[in-house]
Order: C-alpha cells, then sequence, then structure tokens
C-alpha cells in the first residue's frame, strides 16, 4: 500500500495504468451516491450533525480537527457526541461505546484518542446512521460530530467540513484506485467550510480556513510524565538524536514537527494504522524514541524507559468556530 500511495503523490507513471478502474469506481461511486441520497433512505437526526470528512484518503488531520471543536463545543456550553468508523477496531458487537479506558483493539487507536481527549460519549459502527441511532438513544448529548463520512450520504447533515492536506493536495487528480482521491476536488464547492492543514503548496479550487498542527510536549509512555516542547524538551532529554516512529497517512509532517523542535531524527516510517510489536520500537542503542501520539495508543504494554509520545494540537482562527455556532444557534 505504501508503494502505491507513494506513486499517487510522486505522478509515478505506473500508476496511470489503473485509470479504467478509476472510470469503475467513479461510476460505482455515483450510483450509489445516488441511491443514498434519497430522501426515503436518508436518516435525519434531531440533533444538529457536523461531518469532517476528506476527498483523499488517508490523514488529512480530521482526528485533531474533531478533538478541536468537540473542545471548543464544550467550552460554549455544548454536550457534543461523537461517531466514527472506528477503523482498525474489534468491539464486541456495533454499535460500541469508546471509553477512556477501552483498548485500542476494541476502538481503534483514532476513536481511543478522541474519547480520552474529549471526555465525550464517542459511538463507533461502520454504518454511521446505526451510530447516530444510539448515540442519540443515550440522550446525553446535544450536537454530534462525525468523524469523517462526507461520503456516508445516507445520514444528513446541518454542517459540513472538509480537510486538505496543505503538504500533499490531491496528489495526482486521479480518483481511487489511479489516483487518493475518493471525489473530485469540485465536492468542495458544496460543503459549508474547508480547512487546510497548513499552508497549502497548491492553488486550491475554493476558499479555505488554515488549521496549523501546533506541537505542545512531549508525554512519556511509562509515567505519562509531561515535558513542555519551548522550555525543558531539549534539555531533559539524554541526546538531540531519537528514533522517529510514525504509521500515519502523511509521516513526513510528523517529522517535520520533531525537526522543528531541533531534533535530530532517524526516521522509520510504517502504513497507516500499523499493528506495532515490540521490535518494531525497540532499536540497539540508548537514545530516546518519540512517536505519534496515535501510535502510542497501541505500544503502551510494551513501551520503556526511552519511549514519548509528541502530544499536538489544532490550531484555527475564531472565524471558524463563529460559523459553526451561527448555523448551529438555528437549533437552540
Amino acid at each position: 500500500m505504501n508503494r502505491l500511495v507513494n506513486a499517487w503523490y510522486k505522478d509515478a507513471r505506473w500508476v496511470k495504468l489503473l485509470r479504467p478502474l478509476s472510470a469503475v469506481f467513479a461510476l460505482v461511486s455515483s450510483t450509489r451516491r445516488k441511491w443514498q441520497q434519497n430522501s426515503e433512505r436518508r436518516y435525519k437526526s434531531a440533533l444538529p450533525l457536523i461531518v469532517i470528512g476528506n476527498v483523499t484518503v488517508g490523514g488529512t488531520g480530521k482526528t485533531p480537527l474533531v478533538i478541536y471543536l468537540a473542545q471548543q463545543l464544550q467550552e460554549l456550553g455544548f454536550k457534543p457526541g461523537i461517531v466514527s468508523r472506528g477503523y482498525g477496531a474489534k468491539p464486541p458487537e456495533y454499535p460500541f461505546a469508546v471509553k477512556p479506558k477501552t483498548s485500542h483493539e476494541e476502538a481503534g487507536e483514532e476513536a481511543l484518542m478522541i474519547a480520552r481527549q474529549t471526555q465525550c460519549p464517542v459511538i463507533i459502527d461502520p454504518d454511521r446512521v446505526s451510530a447516530v441511532k444510539f448515540l442519540e438513544a443515550l440522550n446525553d448529548c446535544d450536537v454530534i460530530i462525525s468523524d469523517d463520512g462526507m461520503q456516508h450520504y445516507r445520514l444528513a447533515r446541518d454542517f459540513e467540513i472538509a480537510v486538505i492536506d496543505g503538504q500533499r493536495g490531491f496528489g495526482n487528480g486521479f480518483l481511487l484506485p489511479a489516483g487518493p482521491l475518493r471525489e473530485k476536488p469540485d465536492r468542495l464547492h458544496s460543503v459549508d467550510l474547508v480547512v487546510c492543514n497548513g499552508d497549502s503548496r497548491f492553488e486550491l479550487p475554493v476558499d479555505t480556513i488554515t488549521m496549523h498542527l501546533e506541537a505542545t510536549h512531549l508525554v512519556h509512555m511509562k509515567d505519562s510524565k509531561f515535558l513542555s516542547v519551548n522550555d525543558e524538551i531539549l534539555q531533559s532529554l539524554t541526546a538531540k538524536k531519537v528514533h522517529a516512529l510514525a504509521g500515519i497517512g502523511n509521516p513526513e509532517r510528523f517529522f517535520n514537527s520533531l525537526c522543528s523542535c531541533g531534533f535530530d531524527i532517524i526516521t522509520h516510517m510504517f502504513r497507516d494504522h500499523h499493528l506495532y510489536s515490540e521490535d518494531d520500537i525497540t532499536f540497539d542503542d540508548d537514545l530516546d524514541v518519540v512517536m505519534t501520539e496515535k501510535d502510542a495508543m497501541k505500544c503502551s504494554e510494551f513501551c520503556g524507559e526511552q519511549h514519548w509520545y509528541l502530544k499536538v494540537a489544532a490550531r484555527l482562527p475564531d472565524g471558524f468556530m463563529s460559523a459553526i455556532t451561527n448555523k448551529l444557534n438555528l437549533h437552540t
């Protein structure tokens, strides 16, 4: 899979051989969308529902944005609940309520990270409608956030946010499997907001709000000790040279964050949602090992004294929340 992803973003010639399959994907997706958008098949929640998604596969920054939005809504007095597919999860049944102490095997790392950071009700189910109905039955939230789900058209939505990776854009511009696109970029004209993760290196077809992921702390995986990136991080570690591990959609973003903190890194890239073993995070030296928080969800059982994860927080301009609350106020 990594070879295919690299081909999408490096515009490899051989991947163009898959374009006939992209035409099939486009036909199937269009048919599915029309079928799901039939008013008799769509489910409209009584609660305002915000979908955060993208038009490409792979990581664009949806999860940090979901966490940011949930926390901001909580500060404004809302009680958000969150639904997610739960990628990689193996729960005993669906729908499944993820708690902060749920195992990553049952919850999947992204849903578990959301539950721990927001303390919100988090329900996972590949069927978003089923997850929303389950969340509504809990009767302890007044707004719903769907982590991903832009292409889950059977679920009606009140507000739609698309996230773009400012570094990688739309890759080679082809639909799956010849390229990374789930839908064509003109789909962005139909959403309420487009958020660009980082400054864009490309000309985008719509206006965007820029989100920056700011490194805030290093967290020790054995004792949960926090070290501030700005004040203590370089002085507290045994050496500035570290092993850097990333099993996410765009590992280069994580590696760049570590470099901006002053680290000299030895990079180790894994596929997105990689299931780690102890051998993956153990090296024949005394250097510290730093990974993403998402990866740390899967390594806590066999981490050692040298293991840390980098905690990041989304930063967005004030206009982002204003646009959402103005729409939500229609429901209050």
